[in-house]
């Protein structure tokens, strides 16, 4: 495995932990990991790349090794804290960015409202969420205030072990060396033994907002840097986009809002792509970025 280092900044009054590999003089990449994950994910596809690379991967507020908020999490806030990150990371050149899942969904974003800071950005199975109409409204915001009288935890593992199994359990093509590898960056063992998931259980808690999807649209319309998808050909995010329709249909539906987007689909590979193939995916991201 290619050696990271750690690095702490401040970013927006959270300490903030960002993995790093490769040398500063290299050109920089900017990797965001998905919900319920840790920048120490990327493991496996920094170890595929083939360029010189310094690669700079935070680990999410409530996550990893970054510090906890008092005032809990709200999606806009994952695009400010990446604003502020690129500020600190890369104040005088506009820098490569690539996330999966919800970093992916951040990224996108991102480079639809600071177009000038971004050269391109590739987002690895995030596409959006389904759209959502104002007659949701009433029950999620009902959901979210009865999720706050009965606040989320998440599970104690018997070990680390355990967690391994557990990530092995949901992605059957894990390996279990790569599962191992996980449990100890996505997991901490406790004194007597067990193990808990380095992230905080709010997380968990339900949006009361609506996830409006024409205004996702009108965000993406504005992305001046060259885009890519990269899809995994056996994901259950398009499906759950599709709502029962054609999954790729609604991939070209969407890609139709970011001006000159590419796709890219990754054969026998799941949602957690860059665990399942880390070298097809390190290969399309150096093809697209050269």
């Amino acid at each position: 495995m290619k050696p990271s280092d750690s690095q702490f900044i401040e970013v927006r009054g959270l300490r903030y932990h960002v993995r790093t590999w490769g040398a500063k003089r290299a050109r920089k990449l900017i990797l965001l990991h998905g919900w319920m994950d840790v920048s120490a994910s990327f493991q496996f596809l920094v170890d595929a790349l083939k360029g010189d690379w310094q690669v700079l991967a935070p680990d999410w507020r409530g996550f990893g090794l970054s510090a906890w908020p008092q005032e809990g999490y709200w999606f806009a806030d994952y695009v400010a804290d990446l604003d502020a990150l690129v500020r600190v990371l890369s104040p005088d050149a506009p820098v490569d960015i690539v996330g999966h899942s919800l970093g992916g969904n951040v990224a996108l974003l991102y480079a639809g409202l600071r177009s000038g800071r971004v050269r391109s950005v590739v987002s690895l199975d995030g596409f959006g969420i389904p759209g959502e109409g104002p007659d949701v409204a009433p029950k999620k915001f009902m959901a979210w205030l009865d999720a706050l009288e009965a606040p989320p935890v998440l599970s104690v593992y018997r070990s680390l072990a355990s967690v391994a199994d557990r990530l092995q359990k949901n992605n059957a093509r894990l390996p279990r060396d790569r599962a191992e590898f996980l449990a100890a960056q996505w997991g901490e063992a406790l004194p007597d033994g067990t193990a808990r998931l380095r992230a905080d259980p709010r997380h968990k808690l339900p949006f009361p907002n609506v996830y409006r999807l024409e205004e996702v649209f009108e965000i993406w319309h504005r992305i001046a840097a060259p885009a890519l998808w990269v899809a995994a050909d056996d994901s259950n995010i398009p499906r759950w986009m599709a709502r029962g329709g054609d999954p790729y249909a609604e991939i070209a539906r969407r890609m139709a809002h970011v001006p000159g987007a590419r796709l890219v689909t990754i054969a026998d590979a799941g949602h957690m792509l860059h665990h399942d193939q880390p070298e097809a995916v390190a290969q399309a991201l150096e093809t697209f970025l050269a």
